[in-house]
């Protein structure tokens, strides 16, 4: 490998869309950021608008190929990670998206779940996808953009494209010229099968999706052909495609099976985004779990049948409380003001939060649970409040990780990356609550490593390109407030079977 090689890694956001590009040591040489705008045409609905998204990964490829002073032709492939479950349709002629992306926290099709809950799908569902039946995931949306959008249009069915955000753009990337998709967002579509790694068509009849819509799948780390040379002046081919909290366990190193501390150690990472997830690596098993932790591809290769798969907890509303606190009712100015209010504290107050902005995920998975406070009292100021929010989060993560431990997935170290990370308080309590250590690296930047290391690997990059930088940064030992800590998470989880089952389901 030459020292002129680069990587450019797209990270599409929830929140923003960025690029970085990788020298050939696995350094960050330049990033770029652009905000997404978030539309709410309906309480518990969340759009994004596929033009701007695209338009935004134009302009931050641009800007960083510029502020990293090479040119594109330098750039030796591009990888592309995504936030997930979101999708859209499209008019493969035209180009121009039929309706607004619909995105993963969308709370529209409830409903249209309970339904298939109440028709006895769960089990089905469950064991062709290893996902239980929620709104987070694309077939509802897919089958509701169906019903309401293209239905009523009169748009031709077999004009129309379908996929996910990494589909989307990797279809504009190359113009209009590839339609796929990777395994591991396919997998997170309630309409793929674990096993045959294949598009269900058991799955497609129930949900009423036409199978042309779909893209093809492809391995994850492969060839998905090149750019248009008129986006950045160069033809660069992509070379790797991964769901976001799949390219953050590959960021991680957490590449192979959990085998406990004699063996591997720390192979469980836990993602403090818009939400949390935590991901462990199961190897070539499918884990089913009773807990309702969800299997799911971590990614597959080109150059191998073995397939890796993963079992998740995703939690929908972490980072999310803190953004709600700074906007919604603006207790706070700033998110990094959260650490100081907490500190200032010695303990809740007997205070407590359910953060169910948007429904409860793993392991409750409860489309009907609503946001609360409880215990207030007089005595509770503002830096109870944002205590309690981020008591919360740490809360989140335990109950998951008890459900993976009920799993079989031993963890003895957590392994953590994104925004809330950077908050020491949060970090300790978590630490102390779970009762192992918490580990935190020093490029938090996890995700975009993850897609920029599996890119490299694709076309041969050295191995010293994905281990150089990764360093940690700190590791949070459980301490004196352990025990505290886990009495007050017993009461949260009180908390938390009140604010369930609170708003019945609309159409």
């Amino acid at each position: 490998m030459t020292a002129s090689g680069y990587i450019l890694a797209l990270d599409l956001g929830t929140t923003g869309n960025r690029a970085f590009v990788f020298d050939a040591t696995g350094q960050i040489v330049s990033q770029a950021y652009r905000e997404l705008t978030q539309h709410y045409p309906q309480p518990g609905w969340l759009e994004h608008d596929p033009i701007e998204i695209w338009r935004t990964t134009c302009e931050v490829m641009r800007s960083a190929i510029q502020q990293a002073k090479i040119h594109a032709n330098q750039i030796q492939a591009i990888g592309l990670t995504v936030q997930r479950e979101t999708c859209l349709v499209w008019n493969k002629t035209t180009g121009e998206p039929l309706h607004r992306a619909i995105v993963w926290q969308d709370r529209r099709t409830a409903a249209h779940c309970d339904d298939l809950k109440q028709q006895g799908y769960s089990a089905e569902i469950f064991e062709r996808t290893g996902l239980v039946i929620d709104a987070y995931f694309s077939a509802t949306k897919l089958s509701w953009l169906h019903q309401y959008v293209v239905k009523p249009s009169g748009i031709d069915a077999a004009n129309v494209l379908a996929g996910t955000i990494d589909t989307w753009v990797l279809w504009n990337l190359t113009g209009g010229r590839i339609h796929a998709t990777d395994d591991s967002n396919a997998s997170r579509t309630m309409l793929y099968n674990l096993e045959t790694r294949q598009w269900d068509a058991a799955l497609l009849d129930l949900f009423q999706i036409p199978a042309h819509w779909l893209p093809r799948i492809q391995p994850s780390l492969s060839q998905f052909g090149t750019i248009d040379p008129g986006i950045l002046g160069a033809a660069i081919p992509v070379t790797a495609i991964l769901g976001d909290q799949q390219a953050s366990l590959f960021g991680h190193g957490c590449d192979s099976p959990y085998r406990g501390a004699a063996h591997h150690s720390g192979l469980v990472k836990c993602t403090y985004g818009t939400g949390c997830f935590l991901v462990a690596h199961t190897g070539q098993e499918i884990v089913r779990s009773p807990q309702q932790m969800i299997a799911t591809i971590a990614w597959t290769k080109a150059d191998s049948e073995a397939c890796g798969y993963a079992l998740e907890g995703s939690m929908f509303t972490t980072g999310a409380c803190i953004q709600w606190l700074r906007d919604g009712i603006q207790l706070i100015q700033s998110a990094a003001e959260t650490e100081m209010l907490a500190q200032q504290v010695p303990d809740n107050g007997g205070v407590y939060f359910v953060p169910a902005l948007s429904g409860l995920g793993a392991p409750h998975w409860d489309m009907t649970a609503r946001g609360a406070f409880f215990g207030i009292t007089g005595g509770a100021k503002r830096p109870h409040l944002v205590r309690s929010v981020l008591e919360s989060i740490a809360f989140q993560v335990k109950e998951v990780v008890q459900a993976i431990q009920e799993s079989g997935v031993s963890i003895d170290r957590l392994r953590v990356d994104g925004g809330a990370c950077n908050n020491d308080f949060l970090m300790q309590f978590q630490a102390d609550v779970l009762g192992i250590p918490v580990e935190r690296p020093l490029v938090q930047e996890t995700t975009v490593q993850g897609i920029a290391f599996a890119a490299g690997q694709t076309i041969g990059f050295g191995q010293d390109f994905q281990t150089s930088s990764r360093q940690v940064d700190r590791v949070f030992e459980p301490g004196s407030s352990s025990a505290r800590a886990i009495k007050c998470f017993a009461i949260w989880q009180e908390a938390v079977n009140r604010a369930k089952h609170w708003e019945r389901a609309k159409d």
